[in-house]
């Protein structure tokens, strides 16, 4: 049964998309076939994928049905996309602003568990294709919603992304009094907070260092991953131009060289904190 990882925050802009999706490639580099849900109605993920595709093979990425038809059709496998060896996408799109509404015309307030319902309706569809995969990752607004709910009620294990400004420190804070909140209303769900990912905005800054000490006073030292994820360029060019294994330019690349091993050490701490081995 596949591992599902939601990726989160409640402050925006804090890299929780590209980490997610970047954790996902180097999943599938690894050899284990990983499905991106973008549960975000901005699809950044989708985007960034679909234009990791177009690099990749020169074309451009044919979606043909979005996760919105998907979920009305109640058909969650025909929406599915491939990307590249053991990578998949089931992509969002500016419909998806829709789900709310929908969830809310099928699961009426007058119904009995009206609210969990709603919640658990993504995670009934998904059952019919999380067989097929070893890792399912969750990419979700930051922000209070039935699509980070959604994602909650379905997945094993939450990573908190911690960009190192005092704004991305109270939003982590936030979200984790969230998800003990979340944890304890609900008694079906099932999740453990795999750990907080620091992610630097400058290296050797002072206010960097400083936001993981405190970090660690609040959420203890055991819970930062031991991996850090340093400020590189070559991310901005990624989330521009889709991710590069050879370089933009030419082959055997440094900057991707350096970046992708970064994430494939910090894949691996994913995959031991969530009590998986490696391939």
């Amino acid at each position: 049964m596949a591992k599902k990882i939601l990726f989160g925050n409640f402050k925006g802009g804090v890299g929780k998309t590209t980490n997610s999706v970047m954790t996902a490639y180097e999943l599938a580099r690894k050899g284990h076939k990983t499905l991106v849900c973008d549960l975000d109605p901005q699809s950044n993920s989708t985007q960034l994928l679909r234009r990791t595709y177009g690099l990749q093979h020169n074309d451009e990425l044919e979606i043909n049905r979005t996760m919105m038809v998907a979920i009305q059709e109640e058909n969650i496998r025909d929406s599915i996309v491939n990307i590249m060896d053991n990578l998949y996408l089931l992509p969002s799109y500016k419909d998806f602003v829709n789900y709310p509404d929908f969830l809310e015309m099928k699961f009426m307030p007058n119904a009995e568990n009206f609210k969990e319902k709603r919640m658990a309706y993504f995670g009934e569809l998904l059952k019919s294709v999380e067989n097929q995969f070893e890792y399912i990752i969750f990419d979700v607004p930051p922000t209070l919603s039935i699509f980070t709910d959604t994602a909650l009620y379905d997945t094993d294990f939450v990573i908190i992304v911690l960009q190192t400004q005092q704004r991305s420190l109270d939003g982590a804070e936030a979200f984790w009094e969230y998800l003990q909140e979340f944890y304890n209303n609900h008694e079906s769900i099932d999740f453990d907070i795999a750990g907080v990912l620091p992610v630097l905005l400058k290296n050797n800054s002072g206010i960097d260092n400083q936001i993981i000490k405190d970090a660690k006073d609040v959420f203890g030292s055991n819970m930062l991953f031991n991996i850090i994820v340093r400020h590189m360029e070559r991310l901005k060019r990624y989330d521009r131009l889709g991710i590069s294994e050879n370089g933009f330019t030419e082959k055997n690349d440094f900057h991707d060289i350096k970046l992708h091993g970064l994430y494939g050490r910090l894949t691996e701490e994913i995959i031991e904190r969530t009590g998986g081995t490696n391939g």
